[in-house]
């Protein structure tokens, strides 16, 4: 209470700064500091700030300062322990007494201060500071920023000192610390520094050691993604649009700009290849070994502590000091910090702890920029450093390990994000351009080999990218990349989340135009067994691993008369199917892209003259469903039911563009009349005339707005239907014809009472 006080006396006398505390602290006298020290136990720091400010003048050699900072920084350093150690846990909501009253007196802004006075100049030569000071500075201002809400906010507005932290980082006795307050500060700072404001950048990160390099990567982390996108698929179409339009007159975002100016150094990309690939020595992976790296993780929950750990192992091995012996895993030392000894013993499964760490961190880089304004440039450079046969030499020792799979988080990160290896891993296989633009990279010479002897058999044309694979870049080994992934797909328990990501990732082998021999591929190694034994069989409940598997699904069976004939073979009986139709009907957001693939493949097998079609048309249970005009209906009302302009997008816009595909091959069969007419008596048969139709009039005026912007890439719908762009445009007008007497409009089937089709859906 004394404390609380007493701040209130300060704020109200002078507006709450800490540096205006400090000045008003001078005014008292040493006894009176002392004697309120008594009572209200402030471990002496007033007592210290007031002797640093006095010692810390201009034309000071700051000798003295290096003293009084030793002084205050176990204050400070315990309680921050404290703070990220397990140690927390079992305290309640408390305050830190000294890292408050080190910033309630000043400290923070003081400490600013001196850090930096090397950008004052005295009659022509600038000041300078120890790299020990320096490095004390850093450490008690992350530690306050810890421990006291708001200090890390109250930085990230002194834009100038932002700047200034870079230039501290080009000191390896500085650098983790720096590094790690400036990620902290960045994390809370509401607009997103630029990079080329940063003095010297280039030569700042060219000499950089790959560990520095590693750790940097969490700093542009932060610096090269676009603020507040949130989950992508989350949010509506009309704001990302709205937004898109707001950037192009604003220019490039400070993300873009950030990426560019990376993109500028010399050897960048290269490097980060370098790290992502870098081979670990390992011991053997016994079940003690793989266990010990979990308690390792366990106890060492904070990323800063690793760390420092390793770094301060490194450094002592190289000049052969006493350095830190690490207690068995679990094992209570007090204060949670190992002990000092003669010589190092750091873990090997530490070691490999700290690997997969930093590797997370460049890959996670590395997928930004192949999503950038410049990404045609990075998918160049990655595929000429060899990144995938590089990951596929680490597949088995660092990217999919069960010990990683339940505790591994990114600094700065939580247990709810998809940070461990696996997903990290499967995000850069599946979301980013380069693994779909370069796809066979994934596969070794034997695996092409494979694919050429598919077309061959067929008697179909090799696929161009394959031919001009260059085979120097492609995997090697005896499994590709894509065949381990297969592997770890199938052994993966039922109920394991990773089932989305590896769903994604194989998908993203088959995106684009279908290709017969990438299909039967996959289809050899029974990918398409397992996928049904996981919606049938297994009846996955994850609604997100069910929409990855029907996605799936639907690009590995699209025009494959033999991928529907497995499909039928293990779907034998009418139970099973009924189980796979319970699936499909339980949601259509999730299931509307197979429903899609399987309508254009029974449109495709509907005009074609073979045996081998016909009997497929004749036998397979789920074409006879979907042929079934009522079938079609049922999907079609639904598709449009469940969407609305509002509430579309990226995730369900899919609904909406498997609507259209059933009305244009009702179309090219001169059926689109009869399918609107079909879908008013379905209106009024469930009581509400007008209200489907008025909504799929402004979901196709929104279609033509976000289709037809000259920024869209209108190709994704054309390989994936095999049906032109033009002709998904000339259906869409036809649609929207305000021609009250075409049969082929959809006001011609809106009764004038209901007509409600001019309504603004503008994003405000």
């Amino acid at each position: 209470s004394a404390n609380f006080l007493l701040r209130e006396k300060f704020v109200t006398v002078l507006g709450g700064f800490g540096n205006q505390l400090l000045s008003f602290a001078i005014s008292f006298t040493e006894t009176f500091l002392t004697e309120r020290d008594k009572q209200s136990k402030w471990s002496g720091i007033p007592q210290l700030l007031l002797k640093l400010h006095a010692t810390s003048h201009l034309h000071s050699d700051f000798t003295e300062c290096q003293n009084i900072l030793k002084e205050i920084s176990p204050l400070l350093s315990m309680e921050a322990m404290a703070f990220v150690t397990e140690e927390r846990k079992l305290t309640q909501e408390t305050t830190y007494p000294n890292t408050y009253i080190f910033d309630l007196f000043g400290g923070v802004d003081l400490l600013v201060e001196i850090l930096m006075r090397p950008t004052i100049s005295i009659r022509g030569q600038k000041l300078k500071i120890s790299d020990e000071m320096s490095k004390d500075c850093l450490s008690i201002l992350y530690n306050t920023c810890v421990c006291t809400e708001g200090v890390t906010k109250r930085l990230a507005e002194k834009n100038d000192f932002v700047i200034f932290l870079f230039t501290l980082m080009t000191s390896k006795k500085t650098f983790l610390q720096t590094a790690t307050l400036i990620e902290d500060i960045l994390g809370v700072k509401k607009e997103m520094i630029r990079l080329d404001e940063v003095p010297n950048l280039s030569s700042l990160v060219s000499n950089f050691d790959q560990q520095q390099l590693a750790n940097f990567c969490r700093i542009l982390a932060v610096t090269i993604s676009e603020m507040d996108t949130g989950n992508d698929d989350k949010h509506t179409l009309l704001a990302k649009n709205a937004q898109q339009k707001k950037s192009l007159s604003l220019g490039p975002s400070a993300a873009e700009i950030n990426q560019a100016a990376l993109l500028s150094i010399p050897g960048f990309v290269e490097r980060l290849c370098k790290l992502a690939t870098r081979k670990v020595s390992e011991s053997t992976g016994t079940a003690s070994f793989l266990q010990e790296l979990e308690e390792w993780y366990t106890w060492l929950d904070n990323a800063l502590v690793l760390d420092a750990l390793m770094r301060v192992a490194n450094e002592e091995s190289e000049h052969n000091q006493a350095s830190i012996v690490f207690p068995p895993p679990g094992a209570s030392e007090e204060n949670g910090l190992p002990h000092t000894s003669a010589r190092t013993q750091l873990p090997q499964s530490m070691k490999i702890m700290h690997e997969i760490m930093y590797k997370l961190e460049v890959l996670y880089v590395l997928c930004v920029l192949l999503m950038g304004r410049q990404r045609n440039q990075v998918h160049r450079m990655i595929a000429e450093f060899k990144l995938i046969p590089g990951l596929n030499n680490l597949f088995d020792k660092l990217i999919w390990r069960k010990h990683s799979a339940s505790a591994l988080v990114l600094h700065g990160h939580n247990q709810n994000c998809d940070c461990s290896p696996q997903p990290q891993f499967l995000s850069f296989t599946s979301s980013n351009p380069f693994c779909f633009r370069n796809k066979y990279l994934l596969l070794n010479n034997q695996e092409l080999n494979e694919l050429s002897a598919i077309s061959l058999k067929a008697n179909i044309p090799e696929v161009e990218a394959v031919l001009n694979t260059d085979r120097s870049l492609v995997c090697d080994g005896k499994r590709g990349l894509l065949t381990r992934l297969l592997q770890v797909m199938k052994k993966e328990p039922a109920e394991s989340s990773f089932r989305f990501w590896q769903a994604r990732a194989v998908e993203s082998f088959l995106r684009g135009t279908t290709s017969y021999a990438d299909q039967m591929f996959l289809l050899k190694r029974g990918l398409l067994e397992h996928i049904l034994y996981c919606i049938v069989d297994s009846e996955c409940k994850s609604r997100d691993v069910l929409q990855s598997y029907f996605d799936l699904l639907g690009e590995l069976m699209k025009f494959n008369v033999d991928a529907f004939k497995r499909f039928n073979k293990y779907i034998n009986t009418d139970a099973k199917f009924q189980v796979f139709l319970k699936q499909i009907n339980s949601s259509l957001v999730d299931s509307n892209m197979l429903v899609r693939c399987v309508t254009l493949s029974l449109d495709r097998f509907e005009n074609q003259v073979d045996v081998k079609v016909a009997e497929v048309l004749s036998e397979c249970r789920l074409l006879a469903y979907i042929s079934q005009v009522p079938t079609q209906m049922s999907f079609l009302f639904r598709l449009i039911n469940i969407i609305h302009v509002q509430t579309l997008t990226q995730e369900n816009v899919s609904c909406l563009n498997t609507s259209l595909v059933i009305l244009m091959l009702a179309r090219r069969k001169e059926r689109l009349p009869l399918y609107l007419r079909l879908l008013q008596r379905m209106e009024h048969s469930k009581k509400y005339p007008g209200f489907l139709l008025n909504n799929f009039h402004s979901l196709l005026r929104f279609w033509q707005q976000h289709y037809l912007h000259k920024d869209k890439d209108s190709t994704c719908l054309e390989n994936s239907s095999c049906i032109s762009f033009s002709y998904w445009k000339e259906t869409v007008s036809i649609l929207l014809n305000p021609d009250r007497q075409s049969p082929s409009a959809l006001v011609s089937y809106i009764e004038e009472p209901y007509m409600d089709i001019d309504r603004d859906f503008t994003e405000e």
